[in-house]
C-alpha cells in the first residue's frame, strides 16, 4: 500500500522531477518554493534531488505543520525552511476551509496516509463534494497570508528557480501576489482544475491565459476532465517550444 514513506522515498521519478533534472544539475544552488506543502513530502524529495538548493515550504495549517516538522527531522533535511503562512494576493488574515475524510474503500484500513488533509483551500468548496463524496469541509481556521513579492523582498530573494504549487483553486491569487517577481521565476508546476472544485476558482483556460500573458510556455499537461498538473517555463529565461 502506497503511504507517506513511499511518497518520500520512492525512486520512481514523478513527471515534474524528470523535467527538473533536465533543467538543472543535481548540485545547482536553486531557490525552490513548495507552496501548499501539506506534510512536506515534495519538499523532502526536492531536498534529496538538489542538496544545495534552498527550499521554502509554505504551509498554514497547524496539523500539517506538525507533520512537516516531524518529517524534516526524520529525513534530516537541513536545506528546508518551513514558513508557517499561506501565500495569496494580499497580506493579512484569511479564512481557510479545512478538508478531511477518507474514501470508503480505505475507511477500515490502517496505514500511514491522510487522504483528507490535501484539499484545504482559501476558497469555499464548490463541486468537490459532489465529485469526491467522502471529502468533508467541516471546519474553518483563520490563517496568516503573505504574498510572494513581499516574502521575497523581505528575504532578499531576487529570483525563484522552481515553484511547486498545490493550493486548491487559489493558483491565480498566489501568482498575482508575485506580480513583481514573476518575470524572474524560471519554472512552475501547479495543480489545475477543469471544473470548479472550489467557488470562484480559476479553471484551466484562465490559468493558461494568465501564464501565456506573462510569457510562460507550457511543457507538460496532465489535466483531465476534472484536474491535473501543468509544468510551465519562463520563455524569457529558457527558450522552449510549447506543448498543447
Amino acid at each position: 500500500m502506497y503511504d507517506r514513506t513511499d511518497s518520500i522515498t520512492s525512486k520512481k521519478l514523478m513527471l515534474q522531477e524528470r523535467i527538473l533534472l533536465k533543467l538543472f544539475t543535481r548540485y545547482s544552488e536553486l531557490t525552490i518554493f513548495d507552496i501548499g506543502s501539506c506534510e512536506g513530502e515534495n519538499s523532502i524529495r526536492y531536498s534529496r534531488f538538489f542538496p544545495n538548493a534552498k527550499i521554502y515550504a509554505f504551509e498554514p495549517l497547524p496539523d500539517n505543520i506538525k507533520h512537516i516538522k516531524k518529517n524534516i527531522n526524520q529525513y534530516n533535511c537541513s536545506n528546508i525552511q518551513l514558513e508557517e503562512v499561506g501565500l495569496s494576493d494580499s497580506i493579512g488574515a484569511s479564512t481557510f476551509y479545512v478538508s478531511s475524510g477518507t474514501p470508503d474503500e480505505y475507511a477500515n484500513m490502517n496505514f500511514d496516509w491522510n487522504f483528507g488533509n490535501k484539499s484545504s483551500s482559501l476558497l469555499q468548496p464548490g463541486v468537490s463534494k459532489q465529485i469526491h463524496p467522502w471529502l468533508k469541509f467541516e471546519d474553518t481556521v483563520t490563517i496568516q497570508t503573505d504574498t510572494i513579492d513581499h516574502f521575497c523582498k523581505s528575504r532578499n530573494i531576487d529570483h525563484v528557480d522552481f515553484i511547486h504549487m498545490d493550493v486548491q483553486g487559489a493558483e491565480l491569487m498566489v501568482l498575482k501576489g508575485g506580480n513583481s517577481i514573476l518575470s524572474n521565476i524560471v519554472s512552475i508546476w501547479m495543480e489545475v482544475e477543469s471544473v470548479p472544485l472550489y467557488q470562484n476558482q480559476p479553471l484551466k483556460i484562465d490559468v493558461e491565459q494568465f501564464m501565456r500573458s506573462h510569457n510562460f510556455i507550457k511543457v507538460a499537461d496532465t489535466v483531465n476532465e476534472v484536474s491535473g498538473d501543468q509544468f510551465w517555463l519562463n520563455n524569457n529565461l529558457i527558450q522552449v517550444g510549447e506543448k498543447n
